[in-house]
């Protein structure tokens, strides 16, 4: 089952992204959940990250919200929103 993670950052949280960035990737890389797509949300200039999409595929809930809270960047406490939902792709 596909699911989505959106996140925006919570002010002042861009040290904190960048100082755990790098272990997020490799969290990300390395899991078992596939990962169709995920990347940093950024501003309308496109200069600096504002939060975080994830797209991917989970057995179920349970699994999705491991995945989730599991992310260094979720430990680190950088988002002051996120948002997980089921995803029924119908187009792409």
């Amino acid at each position: 089952m596909l699911f989505v993670i959106f996140c925006i950052d919570r002010k002042g949280a861009a040290e904190i992204r960048r100082a755990n960035i790098q272990a997020h990737i490799d969290y990300v890389a390395a899991s078992d959940i596939e990962v169709v797509m995920s990347g940093p949300l950024v501003s309308d200039d496109g200069a600096a990250p504002v939060g975080s999409l994830l797209i991917f595929e989970a057995p179920d809930r349970a699994a999705a919200e491991a995945f989730h809270r599991n992310d260094p960047l979720y430990k680190a406490g950088i988002w002051a929103t996120t948002e997980l939902r089921a995803f029924d792709k119908r187009v792409g």
